[in-house]
């Protein structure tokens, strides 16, 4: 539990000082790696919706304008901006800090969980699907969007080699896989989409059956 608090704190230090500069560079990372993955996901939520990792709110745009949404993120400055994102669209959303690992709802609070290229920052990928395998309802889906471990060898060399530096600077895992963890949580998986030479993926997962153990 403490090397699990103290990877969040380094997250949450890493996170403060990148968040004047985040959507600068996500503004071309959705150029020409995500390009309508966000439209994609948030076109897919019903009833209540939480998204996990909602950072500066960059998916808030694509969320249906009747969509009940709350969000949470480990960064008080990344929350900031995405009140004043909110705010600016007239969407009402709820934003509280919380940790991935730790969502202050009670089990089968939600009928959507998003999350947007947070597992491969989350210090502990695993724990992060259980928890939101336990806020959802039975019958609930998950929506993914992250960069992952590539299926095509070059590529997968370069991220490995990459990997040391992109963890140490900015806690970000390029050989994560979320389709194994999801599935590992007991859920089925609805629809898979890759691309961008294999490091792109999108999921669609329903909670039903049980976790593995």
């Amino acid at each position: 539990m403490a090397d699990s608090r103290d990877e969040n704190a380094r997250m949450r230090r890493i996170w403060e000082r990148d968040a004047p500069r985040y959507d600068g560079w996500m503004r071309h990372f959705d150029r020409f790696m995500i390009r309508d993955g966000r439209s994609w996901l948030c076109s897919q939520v019903r009833g209540r919706v939480l998204e996990v990792a909602i950072g500066t709110g960059l998916n808030l745009p694509a969320y249906p304008k009747d969509a009940d949404l709350t969000g949470v993120d480990l960064s008080p400055a990344m929350l900031d901006r995405a009140r004043r994102r909110a705010a600016g669209l007239g969407a009402d959303v709820r934003l509280t800090e919380a940790s991935a690992t730790e969502l202050p709802f009670p089990d089968a609070s939600f009928d959507t969980v998003v999350c947007t290229l947070g597992l491969c920052c989350i210090p502990d990928d695993k724990a992060a699907v259980a928890e939101m395998r336990r806020v959802l309802k039975p019958g609930g889906t998950l929506l993914l969007l992250d960069h992952i471990i590539s299926d095509r060898f070059a590529v997968r060399m370069g991220q490995r080699l990459l990997e040391p530096l992109t963890v140490k600077l900015a806690g970000d895992h390029q050989m994560r896989r979320p389709l194994h963890l999801v599935r590992q949580a007991g859920f089925t998986i609805t629809r898979r989409e890759r691309s961008r030479l294999g490091t792109i993926e999108r999921l669609a997962a329903v909670k039903h059956r049980a976790p593995a153990t």
